[in-house]
Parts: structure tokens; sequence; C-alpha cells
């Protein structure tokens, strides 16, 4: 495939302006390689590939060097001594760029251009480059493909196992088609084939049920260095007792969330769920993604923060950037207050992540649906929680009379109990002040208690469970209702 105008043009414009080194972050090396043997030809100058494997090798037979150049220090004399008006692409240096005698070389080739007007292509999967090449180094994006183009490689793809498998056409609906390409978007022009490939190949059909796997191997592709999890299971409403008005809130916005932008209406920004610990927080987070019937990506700050300076900022462009590139997608922060509690004696760490945080929720145009959930407001920032940065704050209390009875049903009918056995209006009463988890527990640690004796879990059971437990309202009893009381008149309750 050859390059696009636009790539071309942008690199060779780099290379014209006499910048010595180039640093290119991509896993298109052929793409790249086509583009330096190109651009040679176009301004009529040698070209060169560099690996490990090969040694260094002209696109043109004709440039051939008389000897072998090897070895890595090898190629790097040869630019700097014997090479004149030439580009060299060398493909997987980066390993290179934490070794001081290569550093100076190509800082050597730097402050020597003037001399030798040879420019060097650095290209790997990652380029960090060293404080002292910064100066003579510009960076390159080979821009991704956009969506006529990713419909083109899917169009592509179905032919090519179309003739391979003997079918004229690959089945599929519009929809799912389209489906397909908006879910490969921010996919290198490779990733992007191999996905469509993975969508058609099992039965020569583009199906709306291909789109989870589809989506799943994306983030196996963009996530592998960030610090987000895939949530592969996310959660329905009907798993979780109560909640009926956040159930409405995000019904109401479904449609303008994934249906693309709305005439004068923002898309939904998302949600700051308050609560007592235990309440059901988090698997409201995945009930909005199971919802919307989008990907559901935790971020983990506790992954994020990083001892080296510098690395725990790169963290969060990264899973920011992934989550974008996923988008549609619900990004559930979870106990955001651990990740962004501002400290005094981190060199202005907290407030660096912060502030990046919050430009990055103002200024998004990509539809990524923040799920926020925090047990201790008092922990996070003004910033943060003022109006604007979330399009609500809900309040997760502990659970009604009606909502303990229903969280009763859920969890033995998980566990294949049958409620019909149990006296549940007699366990509703028991459990007041008790959290979805910690009535959950109850019934765990009863089945625990039958199996062990060989039987059946009876009424008994769970009463006994019942009241040997000290539920978080009772040990913790002055947070909580400080908590509730604060909420009151500041949040949204979720039933």
């Amino acid at each position: 495939m050859l390059a696009t105008e636009s790539p071309m043009r942008d690199l060779e414009a780099i290379i014209r302006s006499r910048t010595p080194l180039i640093a290119v972050e991509s896993n298109e090396e052929p793409q790249i390689v086509s583009l330096v043997r190109q651009i040679g030809g176009r301004l009529q100058i040698k070209a060169y590939s560099w690996t490990v494997t090969e040694g260094l090798r002209a696109f043109d037979a004709c440039d051939q060097p008389p000897q072998s150049v090897l070895k890595s220090q090898d190629v790097l004399n040869y630019i700097k001594t014997t090479a004149k008006h030439s580009l060299f692409v060398l493909l997987d240096f980066h390993p290179y760029l934490e070794d001081a005698l290569h550093v100076r070389y190509l800082k050597d080739i730097a402050l020597t251009q003037a001399k030798h007007y040879s420019t060097v292509v650095l290209v790997g999967h990652t380029v960090r480059v060293p404080e002292e090449l910064r100066p003579f180094t510009a960076s390159f994006r080979l821009p991704l493909p956009t969506i006529e183009e990713l419909r083109a490689i899917v169009f592509e793809t179905a032919a090519e196992w179309g003739a391979r498998h003997g079918q004229r056409d690959v089945q599929t609906t519009n929809k799912a088609l389209d489906l397909l390409v908006r879910n490969l978007a921010g996919l290198t022009a490779t990733d992007a084939r191999r996905l469509a490939i993975k969508a058609i190949a099992d039965d020569g059909v583009i199906a709306e049920s291909d789109m989870p796997e589809v989506m799943r191997a994306k983030y196996e592709l963009l996530g592998r260095d960030a610090p987000l999890s895939f949530e592969y299971e996310t959660a329905k409403f009907s798993e979780i007792g109560g909640m009926q008005r956040l159930r409405k809130w995000l019904e109401v916005r479904k449609s303008f969330f994934a249906g693309g932008p709305q005439p004068n209406l923002d898309p939904p920004r998302g949600v700051l769920l308050l609560g007592v610990q235990g309440c059901g927080k988090s698997l409201a987070a995945k009930a909005a993604a199971g919802i919307y019937g989008v990907p559901l990506l935790r971020l983990d700050f506790g992954v994020l923060y990083n001892k080296y300076y510098g690395e725990t900022e790169r963290n969060l462009r990264k899973a920011l950037e992934t989550a974008e590139v996923m988008s549609p997608c619900v990004l559930w922060m979870d106990e955001i207050e651990k990740g962004l509690s501002t400290s005094d004696d981190d060199d202005g760490l907290s407030r660096r992540i912060l502030g990046a945080l919050l430009t990055w929720m103002s200024e998004r145009r990509k539809p990524v649906f923040v799920v926020a959930t925090a047990n201790d407001i008092s922990r996070l920032p003004p910033e943060m929680v003022r109006k604007g940065r979330f399009d609500e704050i809900f309040f997760v209390d502990l659970p009604s009379a009606a909502n303990r009875r229903n969280i009763l049903e859920i969890h033995l009918r998980k566990r294949s109990l049958d409620p019909v056995r149990f006296e549940l209006d007699a366990l509703t009463e028991a459990t007041e002040g008790f959290s979805g988890s910690e009535i959950e527990q109850a019934i765990v640690s009863a089945m625990y208690t039958a199996h062990a004796q060989g039987r059946e879990v009876s009424q008994e059971d769970l009463r006994d469970e019942v009241r040997q437990t000290r539920p978080l309202s009772v040990v913790m009893a002055e947070q909580v209702e400080a908590l509730r009381q604060w909420a009151a008149d500041r949040t949204v309750p979720c039933d």
C-alpha cells in the first residue's frame, strides 16, 4: 500500500529542514520504510535501512556499501564518516539509545550534519530519546487511517477472504458494517486488517454479535502498557437491588451517548457515585456500561503511579488516549479519592495529575462516559466535584427494606437457592443497616456452615450469620451518619 500524500509530505518537510535525527514510534515498519524509500527517490538521494539481523541495506543495489555493515556501532560510524546526502532508517534501534557510546555517536552525527547532510530515522514501537539528543531530534507520527480508509480495508479484507473460500460476498448488514468500521477507529492499518479478518474468518459473516470480541481484541492491542483493565463482564441493574433513579437517568441518555453528536446538545460526560462502602457503587459502574452496551475500562490509580519522574503523567496520558481510542466506552475510576487527594510532600505530582485529568475531562471530544466512585468525598479536591466536571453526583445509600429484600432474592437465586424456602420478611427486618455486600457475605457464610455439616442452608443459618455480623453502619456509625447527612442536600439519591 502506498503512503498517502499527507504523511509523506510531513516527513519530507522534516527531512528538508535538515533535522539530523527523526524519532518515529510505530509498529508499521513496512509503511515507514516505504515512506523513506519514496522520499529518497523524490529527493534523488541515497536511502538505506538497517536491522540487527540484516545489517545495512541500500534500497538501490547500486548504492550498497562496498563492505558489509552489520553492527550497530559500525552503521553509526559509517553514517558519521562515510555517508553523504543520504537517508538512513534504523529499525528497532531503541535498545541502543540506553548505551552511552551509541548516544555519543548519534550526537556526533547530529553536530556534523552540516558536513554530511544525512538524516537518521529511528523507528521502534517506543523510542525514548535521551535528553542530550532531544535538541537535534524531531518526532514524527504516522497518522491513523480515516473512517473511509478503514471501510476500504474491511472491503479489501472481505474480498480477499471471499476469493480464498470461493465465496462471492461476505454476508453483513449496513449496521454491522458501520459498527465494525467504527470499532476499528484508532488502530493502525495493519491492526485494523487483522481484526477485520478476525470478525470475518469464522463464518464469512460480519455480524453485530462479532463486535464484543473485536473490542476485546482491540483492547489487547492498545492496552498492553496502559494502567487500564478491560472488564469483560458488565452488570445489569437486575443484579443490583434498587438504584431506579440512576437507572432511569442513564436510560434517558443512552441514545445521546452512543448515537453520535446531537444538535445543540452535549453528550453525557459522566457521574460521580458517592456512598457507603459495599452498597453497589462498583456494580453500578458496570451496569452503566451494560446499559450503554459499550466496553468498560477500569483505571487503577495504584498502577498509574510510578516512582520515576514523568512516568506517572505518561501513564495517565496513555490511559486516557487508550480510552478515547476505545470510545464509545465507560471509563470507571474506582475509589478516585485515593488517586487524586492532593499532597504537599510529593513534589507537585498529585497536582499535575489532577490538572491533567481535569483538562482532559473538560476538553475531551470522544464519547467516553466517566463513572467515578468514591467513599470519602472530603479527600477529593474542590475542583473535581464542582458542577460541570460530572453531569451529576449520585449518592448510593444503605438499602431500604424493599431493596434489602430484593438483594436477598438476587443473591439466593445466584447461588441456586429458592427464595420461597426462606422467610424473607424476617431476614429483611434483621438486616436493617446492612449494605448489599454484607447481605451477600452473610448468605455465603451460611452456605459454608451448612456445607460443612453436609446439609442444605436453612433459615436459622441465615439468621445466625446476620446476628453475628456487625455491619459497617454500626462499626463506623459516626462516619457513616456524617456522610449520609452531608449527602442529603448535596447529591441526588440513586433510588
